[in-house]
């Protein structure tokens, strides 16, 4: 098996072996009945806890901010109205610390110009990595990291190396919706994205 360290060289991204449901997520979605928007939308569904709860003090300021650990993190209301994107943030609560949570909405004929994420990466010690979970997504989105396509479908998880340049298309009449969950990279997290890429693994 390959080590961690070649995979972040030879790899920009890992398809892990998650199905979750999709009409299960975007029934959830539609049921939050959230407001109309333009370009780009986000909602937070886990966050800072001093801003899901405002009685909470303010965090002191930290050297860095990157692996999260500068505050304690709450789910938000609209994660506790929506059960089975719980249950998926819940399975990884499970496996290691998650942090920031989010639904990522992109308007129909819209872009995400090309950028990096500078913190993103399993390279990147002490920080966080993001996994991505598309809910509602047609042949007319791409995203594109590196210049190369990313075939994420509905339902499926991926880890993207994010410190690399990326960005979206949505060609389409309709939104482009992911579900993005940022976590810390421990042991359990890094196996499981070792063994994903060596195909040793399969879970439904």
């Amino acid at each position: 098996m390959k080590t961690l360290q070649e995979i972040i060289l030879e790899k920009d991204r890992i398809k892990l072996p998650f199905n979750f449901d999709a009409t299960l997520m975007q029934e959830d979605y539609l049921k939050l009945q959230l407001n109309a928007f333009e370009y780009y939308n986000v909602i937070q569904l886990r966050a800072p806890a001093h801003m899901v709860d405002t009685s909470l003090p303010v965090p002191p300021p930290a050297k860095d901010y990157a692996n999260g650990s500068w505050t304690n993190w709450l789910d938000t209301d609209e994660l506790n109205a929506s059960p089975y994107l719980k249950s998926i943030v819940d399975s990884f609560k499970e496996i290691t610390t998650v942090t920031l949570v989010r639904l990522l909405r992109l308007a129909p004929k819209s872009e995400v110009k090309e950028h990096k994420d500078p913190t993103l990466g399993l390279e990147i010690e002490e920080s966080v990595i993001r996994l991505t979970i598309p809910i509602l997504s047609t042949n007319e989105t791409t995203f594109y990291l590196n210049n190369s396509p990313v075939n994420m479908q509905p339902g499926e998880c991926w880890y993207l190396k994010l410190t690399d340049a990326h960005r979206v298309v949505n060609s389409g009449d309709t939104e482009r919706v992911n579900l993005t969950m940022d976590m810390i990279p421990n042991k359990n997290i890094k196996e499981l994205i070792e063994e994903s890429f060596c195909g040793t693994i399969t879970i439904t």
